[in-house]
């Protein structure tokens, strides 16, 4: 069963959860402990994006142009999961949103659109940014074709390697990309000069990217996730998840979804969690992240001021992270390869508020087989994530008689991530478990670094 809206129920506004948090989000910091001021991230970021970063308007309108290209695949539907409830024989009702129509193949595209339209408008002519997966690359790639912006794109090495036919997908909407570490920039060149096999990270690809922004005229830096504008972008899809629910007088016991920066799940629960706020929840909805045993920011990573990327050009931000030099195993879930979080999302972790698990990428992938035959959707591996826990959710359901509804977000489609797939169907994947040794030792560089942070 699927539902669907018709293209006039698009949400005019985007939900911005900043007014309604528990306490005052933490301001981004300087290397001296000062708070970083809006206008010092103009040479990143275009100056609306820097709006509404900090904007306290609870309600965002959404520009008409940037409708006009979400109704490419927006809205997108709403499946009951029917198959899949009757191979786990659970009273719980599952149902996902699918984000995977879209041109990109992933929920990046509602945010990708945005920035590029602002930028666009603020004269702006070439976009950076940095990719894990490849998702938030070609979501670029393609928002800079629907606006005449060239995109240049600093791809995870790993992933590069790994997934090909990402970088052609870029490549045919006509994005420059790189490998990184890459000879591009100089922090690039830096690190392959200590370290030629480095596999990569986001933190080393959103060094190279920010470099390549601020160091040349009328290109600016872009974000897939993380920042407070990244993720109301995504509430599209809560908004249409709530009008879909309602048309079957559902409403959801538990919200759960996969984390790495934290904007698709973030996308998916905030309306939820307006709700809740504001005595609107039809039940005492919960909200569930996940994320990989292999890059455990929220699960085993401390919560602290700490930079968003490697070389420490970014502002300090308060989140859960691994340490801002954390290099992740090369696991299969690219996208779920950051050390830190959302700013948002770690405040309400840290308050209770969100729920976290942690899964490696063996029992992930046994629970993505299980949704491709039961469902027929193949799942990127980063909401396989979020399939197992709902199917955990679902088991314990059966063994106590409990209906719930539970709904999860199928982010992306996992056409690209064959090589992962084969690996699993070889018996060549590794349940990798990141070891909180490695984190206490990044964050004491950290505070050795930063006296003022706690």
């Amino acid at each position: 069963m699927k539902i669907f809206l018709s293209d006039e129920e698009i949400p005019k506004m985007w939900y911005n959860i900043l007014p309604d948090l528990p306490e005052k989000l933490p301001v981004p910091r300087d290397r001296d402990g000062n708070p970083a001021k809006p206008e010092d991230l103009e040479v990143v970021f275009a100056k609306e994006l820097i709006r509404q970063e900090f904007s306290e308007e609870r309600w965002i309108r959404i520009p008409e142009e940037v409708r006009e290209i979400y109704r490419l695949w927006r809205p997108t539907p709403l499946f009951r999961a029917r198959r899949l409830e009757k191979y786990l024989r659970t009273p719980a009702k599952i149902y996902y949103k699918f984000e995977s129509i879209s041109p990109a193949g992933s929920h990046k595209p509602n945010t990708a659109v945005a920035q590029a339209y602002y930028n666009m408008k603020e004269g702006v002519e070439r976009l950076t940014t940095e990719t894990g997966a490849g998702q938030w690359g070609s979501a670029l790639a393609f928002a800079c074709s629907m606006f005449g912006l060239e995109a240049t794109i600093y791809m995870v090495k790993v992933s590069y390697m790994q997934k090909p036919f990402r970088r052609i997908l870029m490549e045919l909407w006509g994005a420059k990309v790189f490998p990184s570490p890459s000879e591009n920039t100089s922090f690039g060149r830096e690190i392959l000069k200590k370290d030629p096999e480095n596999p990569g990270s986001l933190g080393i690809a959103i060094s190279e990217a920010i470099e390549d922004a601020v160091t040349h005229e009328n290109t600016k830096y872009t974000l897939g996730s993380v920042l407070n504008h990244v993720l109301l972008h995504q509430t599209v899809i809560g908004l249409e998840a709530k009008k879909q629910l309602e048309a079957l007088d559902e409403y959801p016991d538990l919200i759960v979804g996969c984390i790495g920066g934290g904007s698709s799940f973030s996308g998916l629960f905030w309306p939820f969690y307006y709700d809740k706020v504001h005595g609107k929840a039809e039940k005492d909805v919960e909200f569930l992240a996940v994320e990989p045993t292999a890059c455990p920011t929220i699960t085993k990573g401390v919560y602290t001021y700490d930079h968003g990327d490697t070389a420490r050009l970014t502002p300090l931000l308060k989140m859960h992270t691994l340490g801002h030099d954390f290099v992740p195993p090369p696991i299969h879930a690219g996208g779920l390869r950051y050390h830190g979080m959302a700013p948002t999302l770690c405040l309400l972790a840290n308050h209770g508020i969100v729920k976290a698990k942690a899964y490696n990428q063996v029992e992930v992938f046994d629970a993505a087989s299980i949704f491709v035959k039961t469902e027929g959707h193949l799942p990127a591996p980063e909401p396989a994530h979020a399939i197992k826990a709902v199917i955990d959710e679902a088991l314990k359901c059966r063994e106590t008689g409990e209906s719930k509804t539970i709904l999860f977000l199928l982010c992306g489609h996992g056409h690209f991530d064959m090589k992962a797939y084969q690996d699993y169907l070889d018996g060549k994947l590794i349940p990798y478990e990141y070891p909180e040794e490695e984190v206490r030792k990044s964050i004491e560089r950290l505070k050795s670094m930063y006296p003022w942070i706690s």
